[in-house]
């Protein structure tokens, strides 16, 4: 019976330990030699057998070749669960039952030397595992019931060897150590031969040769989806290990996504930069990669440590791509001075251009004509760029409009004006943007919700820069009459422009001073400063953010004030350009609304700015008061401007 007992614990049950697929391994019943007692210590042993027998089961299931496992996991009848974290937990399950078969073995050869041996003796040996195998047990019922896959699998496992049981933390750290090693690489590089290729990885199975060829269909799967765009890679939180802190899996993140934007290149294209973006340190690395795979124990420290020089290296290289060879600081430049209004006697001409055929409703032709007026004004300022030119283009957005053709949802912080391209805009000025097409690699700096935050900008600044300009104009016609008898409510009308003018002009000298200038000269110093390109890109989004921030794009209250300013001022602007002599009855009437309005909206605008600095909450609009309030003239109006 020792021997019907030990086939049993080995997974071989006969007519005297007999297995149910839902009881397990149990002895028989009617077996009149049998002390009570004997049945009791012989159901406790089989136990473990039913365990053993369920673990061999769970490693067969999930240990089968890749190839059967990952290439057809989409079709219907395929459940249950795969992939090569759970092949490697097998791995480490299988590892940890060995010292039970030892012992197994052992007991044998014990028994055959001495048949007086008893129950008890094989009850004794096996004592160890009466412990471990019901709490790895537990783990293997929560990978099955809860279907876990994936870097869940590490979670799991984890968790349940913080527990206080030294051989079951040390078995589920054995098991943790293989499942590290999923990644490892395997030594011997480019020397091995036919038979290391075909040698097991440790994994279930799998061999280097079949990873591989896992490998190269994962990259033509690749290649079919992110053609000819790149895609773009996210962070899931909820399937990364507790141990692992979310920092480290950006710093890993960032890695791949350089190293799938180069691998995409040089496979779609003829790579007109040679070399790596690891600068062929891939063998270092994977040397490093493979010291942790042999580690018993899982160190943060280390892991970090190597993940953070594969990034430095990583970002560096990309720097000097980025700052050296694609000349970043000159595109940042033609950023400035296209979409950030920089090249300001371009968009003056522009403006006058523009004018009569962006002030109504667009159509399906304004935007080639607005093209060729953006054209003709680069022109006129000797902008004769063949190279730029091509690169820029103009969008306008009119009913009916593809929605392929447009420029993208709208960012939250659109101005009002703005519409949808589902909706009729008022004027062509407000269904405006430019489009630069961002040569490789710059566009992973330029993304497309970059540069929409830009296009937000770039509609701002313009609507002031054509206030301004039209201001001006009506300061011309103003000096051109100004040998005409003047009455009443033509004093009223020129001291409205010169308070408007007032205004809009210490609003743009701010908004091209105080914020465009300081936070661009900003950006350079802090990219000239170092040699890691993740500082870059820190900069540069924080370059933008405080673009929005401190031209009140953000700030709803301040933001909505200053349109309604604009609005005015073009209203008045609209006005006196129609109206050649004096304004009539009508003219009179609609004079006196602007001023109220005007001066409605001067008082709402200083008393937020008033406010907001009395209580030191934002320097920004402090310093916008500073320029509107430099001689105090502002303050003894009482905050309102428009009166006489």
């Amino acid at each position: 019976m020792i021997h019907e007992l030990l086939l049993a614990l080995s997974g071989y049950p006969g007519t005297i330990f007999t297995w149910n697929k839902r009881t397990g391994l149990q002895v028989s019943q009617d077996l009149p030699f049998l002390h009570p007692s004997e049945t009791s210590v012989l159901n406790r042993l089989s136990k473990l057998g039913s365990d053993y027998i369920r673990f061999t089961e769970f490693i067969e299931l999930h240990t089968g070749h890749v190839h059967q496992q990952e290439h057809h996991t989409n079709q219907p009848n395929q459940t249950g669960l795969h992939g090569i974290y759970l092949r490697a937990f097998c791995t480490g399950l299988d590892s940890i039952l060995q010292p039970y078969r030892q012992a197994l073995l052992d007991l044998e050869q014990e028994f055959l030397g001495d048949p007086h041996l008893t129950i008890s003796h094989v009850n004794y040996k096996l004592d160890q595992f009466q412990l471990l195998f019901p709490s790895v047990m537990v783990v293997v019922e929560t990978i099955k019931s809860q279907k876990i896959h994936g870097c869940q699998i590490l979670e799991t496992v984890y968790k349940h060897s913080c527990g206080g049981l030294p051989p079951v933390r040390m078995a589920l750290e054995k098991i943790l150590a293989v499942c590290h090693g999923v990644m490892g690489p395997v030594q011997g590089g480019a020397a091995a031969n036919q038979e290391e290729e075909e040698e097991d990885l440790g994994l279930g199975g799998l061999s280097g040769k079949q990873l591989r060829e896992l490998q190269d269909l994962r990259l033509i799967e690749e290649e079919n989806m992110l053609a000819p765009s790149l895609q773009q890679f996210s962070l899931r939180t909820e399937m990364l290990p507790s141990y692992i802190p979310i920092r480290v899996a950006e710093k890993i993140l960032f890695v791949g996504e350089s190293v799938q934007m180069f691998e995409n290149h040089n496979h779609s294209q003829s790579p007109s930069r040679a070399g790596s973006i690891l600068k062929h340190q891939e063998d270092l690395f994977a040397a490093g990669l493979h010291r942790l795979k042999q580690q018993p124990l899982f160190s943060l420290v280390d892991f970090e440590n190597l993940i953070d020089h594969i990034r430095s290296t990583v970002a560096e290289h990309l720097w000097t791509l980025m700052v050296e060879e694609s000349d970043l600081l000159e595109q940042l430049k033609i950023i400035k001075d296209f979409y950030l209004l920089g090249r300001g006697e371009l968009y003056q001409v522009f403006i006058d251009l523009a004018q009569h055929m962006l002030k109504t409703p667009p159509t399906a032709v304004t935007e080639h004509d607005v093209n060729v007026a953006f054209q003709q004004a680069a022109h006129k300022v000797l902008l004769d760029d063949d190279n730029l030119l091509p690169l820029l283009h103009l969008t306008v957005d009119y009913q009916g409009k593809d929605s392929k053709e447009a420029t993208g949802p709208r960012d939250s912080a659109t101005p009002p004006q703005d519409t949808s391209p589902r909706e009729v805009p008022p004027t062509g000025w407000a269904a405006l943007g430019l489009i630069y097409k961002v040569q490789w690699p710059l566009h992973i700096l330029f993304t497309p919700a970059i540069l929409e935050k830009y296009n937000v900008v770039f509609r701002y600044l313009l609507s002031v820069r054509r206030v301004q300009s039209q201001l001006q104009h009506c300061w011309a016609l103003q000096m051109q009459r100004k040998h005409l008898k003047s009455n009443q409510t033509t004093a009223v009308k020129w001291r409205l422009r010169n308070h408007m003018a007032f205004l809009i002009d210490n609003l743009q000298y701010y908004l091209q001073v105080d914020v465009l200038e300081s936070q661009f000269s900003q950006l350079l110093q802090l990219i000239n400063s170092t040699r890691d390109f993740e500082s870059i890109r820190l900069a540069h989004d924080h370059f933008l953010s405080n673009l929005l921030a401190q031209s009140f794009i953000l700030l709803k209250p301040v933001f909505h004030c200053l349109n309604e300013i604009l609005e005015l001022c073009q209203s008045f602007c609209s006005l006196v350009s129609q109206s050649v002599a004096s304004l009539d009855e009508r003219g009179s009437a609609q004079l006196d609304i602007l001023v109220k309005g005007f001066r409605r909206q001067s008082s709402l605008l200083f008393k937020i700015l008033s406010s907001v600095r009395n209580h030191q909450i934002n320097s920004d609009l402090a310093q916008l008061l500073l320029r509107l309030d430099y001689n105090k003239y502002y303050t003894q109006a009482g905050g309102t401007l428009g009166s006489i």
